[in-house]
């Protein structure tokens, strides 16, 4: 999976309300000298919907247990990110694999720009007005990761106010 980074991360307690969106499921066939052995892979985002979003990947021989899995999976793996007034602070562009995202910030009302694997990544995390853009692969495997990779790449505009000690709207506004 993604190295997360490690202050970023945040461990599921009660008043978490997590809700899971699955990205995609995948048909994966084994030949054997016996015959083809059928399985699945879903991949599932998971989020509170006010900056906190996980993914994960479930395999199994039937969709339901995939599924399953999946959301364990990203229950696992839930990462904290700076969302500031529904958008992102920054501009970002990011890599992964063959899959490259470019996610900007929107002004109010824009509204979620993107297109599916990404959607759910942003909508889990809570962003409410983004543009973004995928480019390159379209595996959603690949965009996810690369997604959730772009935005822990953020930085927030508090840590930075600090840093340079100035602040917030000077950081935004120069």
């Amino acid at each position: 999976m993604l190295r997360l980074a490690q202050n970023k991360r945040v461990k599921i307690s009660a008043d978490i309300e997590l809700v899971d969106r699955l990205v995609g499921v995948q048909r994966v066939v084994k030949v054997t000298k016996g015959g083809r052995t059928f399985g699945f892979s879903a991949i599932v985002v998971v989020g509170d919907e006010k900056s906190i979003v996980g993914i994960g990947l479930g395999k199994s021989k039937d969709v339901a247990t995939a599924i399953q899995k999946g959301i364990e999976s990203a229950k696992k793996n839930l990462v904290r990110l700076p969302i500031y007034k529904g958008t992102i602070p920054h501009e970002q562009s990011c890599k992964f694999k063959g899959a490259s995202v470019l996610i900007k910030p929107a002004s109010n009302g824009t509204g979620v720009k993107a297109g599916g694997a990404m959607r759910a990544v942003l909508e889990s995390a809570g962003v409410k007005d983004v543009l973004a853009k995928s480019k390159g692969s379209s595996n959603p495997h690949n965009l996810v990761k690369a997604t959730l990779k772009a935005l822990l790449e953020l930085r927030d505009p508090r840590t930075i106010s600090i840093q340079r000690g100035i602040t917030i709207d000077k950081v935004f506004n120069g």
